[in-house]
Parts: structure tokens; sequence; C-alpha cells
């Protein structure tokens, strides 16, 4: 009797989730672009590892699409419903599109810069040629912010190259096309073991920051706002696992990842699970980073709040929904 005990609780459980959230057999298509393979996008790929869109009422179809900037192009356009991307959308936003961010994804930079072995610190790379991923976008955002820092002028005391993956930059950076660039993990990883020096944690300056932030078009939520809270509902629900469960996460991560290399699954986890917030509303701060380091000249007078809609969000913790969600 005690050997099938196990068996009965399992049962049990999977049918209270199915009576808390029934099957859905009419969900609702949504489309959710990514622009690297990079654990920024852990949650999109635990919903879908998972199937938690499909407890919340939609068919979640993650796109990956290579770039920050195309990403933001892309949602524009209308080829994706959503997409988990960085500052390129207050570009677009300032530029006349009709983007909102729903809510921050990783809360900092989560990049690191790695360079050729002889580079001692941030200054070596003065009249060097330094890589990033797309102009205007995430990592690019960060490399100015770095160099700001140090006081060395962007694209005039070190050269700026661009690039559309990680994968790009790295084999740019063995041939020694660039002194060093912008990574963000596992390529970390890669860079690591090829002999590469880390010279610098950016996310370690906590500077806040929309990285991989949750954003879609302003049309959609006034069209269809349940298909909206649906997928917050799930992206809510991964963050949950992601904190709580990390064996569901780094499966997620090999899946998504392509990868069953167990150091570039953990540095992924490891690196990155604390930069999501539970629930994860866009402070004002973080869009504020990003009109600093525009060059369009509206960005001095813009208003951090019209860039960010933190309305579904709260609903959603209004309604008891976070709450209720962290008590199973």
């Amino acid at each position: 009797m005690k050997s099938e005990r196990p068996w009965i609780l399992s049962a049990l459980a999977l049918l209270f989730l199915s009576l808390v959230n029934p099957p859905n057999s009419a969900a609702l298509t949504i489309t959710v672009g990514y622009p690297q393979l990079s654990g920024g996008s852990m949650p999109l790929w635990v919903i879908a590892k998972n199937r938690l869109d499909q407890r919340y009422g939609v068919d979640v179809k993650p796109i990956y699409i290579a770039g920050g900037a195309i990403l933001t192009h892309s949602l524009i356009a209308g080829d994706v419903d959503i997409a988990l991307t960085g500052g390129a959308v207050v570009g677009a936003i300032l530029g006349g599109a009709d983007l909102t961010y729903l809510g921050i994804g990783l809360s900092t930079y989560a990049f690191t810069v790695y360079a050729k072995p002889d580079a001692k610190d941030i200054n070596d790379l003065r009249g060097k040629v330094f890589g990033v991923i797309t102009k205007g976008a995430s990592s690019d955002h960060a490399a100015i912010a770095l160099f700001k820092r140090y006081g060395i002028r962007y694209g005039q005391d070190v050269k700026i190259l661009y690039f559309a993956r990680q994968g790009d930059l790295l084999a740019s950076l063995q041939k020694g096309i660039v002194s060093a660039g912008v990574f963000s993990s596992p390529t970390t990883v890669m860079a690591k073991r090829l002999g590469f020096k880390k010279l610098v944690d950016i996310a370690s300056f906590k500077y806040p920051y929309p990285h991989n932030a949750i954003a879609t078009r302003k049309s959609l939520i006034r069209q269809n706002p349940e298909l909206i809270k649906g997928f917050l509902k799930a992206y809510l629900a991964s963050i949950k696992i992601i904190h709580e469960q990390p064996e569901f996460a780094k499966k997620a991560l090999a899946d998504f990842l392509g990868t069953k290399d167990p150091e570039m699954i953990d540095d992924s986890y490891q690196s990155l699970a604390d930069l999501f917030l539970k629930v994860p509303y866009m402070p004002e701060e973080a869009i504020r980073t990003v009109l600093s380091l525009s060059d369009n000249p509206k960005a001095a007078s813009a208003n951090p709040k019209d860039f960010y809609d933190n309305s579904l969000l709260k609903e959603l913790e209004d309604s008891g929904f976070v709450k209720e969600l962290y008590s199973r």
C-alpha cells in the first residue's frame, strides 16, 4: 500500500492543477521574439518547455530574431506580438513607434567584457576596436555606459564594431579583428575557455536598465488585453520556477541553447536567475538610463512614464494572482 502512495499523490496533484487551471482547447496564439541565444530569454524558454502558456489560455510561439534592434523592427511590423528586447524600444518610441514596455526582464545589464589576455584594464582598450551586438540595442548601451564610467569617449577613444550575434563577435575576437567585446552568458564560458580575459563585469555596477524587457504594441493591448494578460501570467509563473525549481529552468536552457554542457547551463542560470524580479514592474530609472544614452534630440525632454505601462502587471497582482501563484 505504501508503494502506491507516491503515485496517488502525484495523480491528485495533477488533478488539482487541472481543476485550478483547466486546459483551454481554444488557446490564443501569441508570437514572442527573443534576440540572442543567452540566458536572458530564460522565462520564455521555461514557458515553452513546461507548457505554462496552456495553463493560462494562450499558445506561446517563441521566435529567434537575432539582435535587439532588428527584433524591435519586427515588433513594429507585426511579425511578432511581444518582444523580449532592450533599450531599442525607447529609440523606436522616440521615433514615433506605437510601442510600450509591459515589464522589465533582467533588472540590469547582464554583460561581461572579455578581452585579449594582454589587456590589464579597461583603459588598455583606448585606440583599439571594441565589439558590441547591434547599434542602439542593449549591448551597445552597456558599452556606452561602461566607457562613460571610465571617461573613454565612445567611438573616438575606442572604435566600435557591430555584430548580429554573440558567436560572430567571439569569432572576431579569436581572429584579432576586435581587441575586446561585450558578451553574455553562455558565450562568456566559451570566451573564458578560449583563454580570453574577463576585464569587467558590467552587471556588477547595478545600472537600472530594461534588459530583455517585455515590449508590445499599444494597439494589441487595446485589441486583445486578455491575450497579453495570459502571457504575463505565464511569464510570472516562469519566474517562480526559475527562483524555486532551478532544475526545470536548466532543462529549458539546455533545450534552447542546444547544449548538454553543464558549465554553460549552470553559468547561464547562476549569473542571471537573481536578476529576474518576482513581479517585474518596469522602474522609471531604467527608462531614464536609456534616455540618457540616446542621441535622439527628443530624449532630453522625454517623460520616462510615456515609455512603459505597468497597469496589467498591477492588475494581476491586485487580483491576488501572484499571491495565489506563490501559495501553491
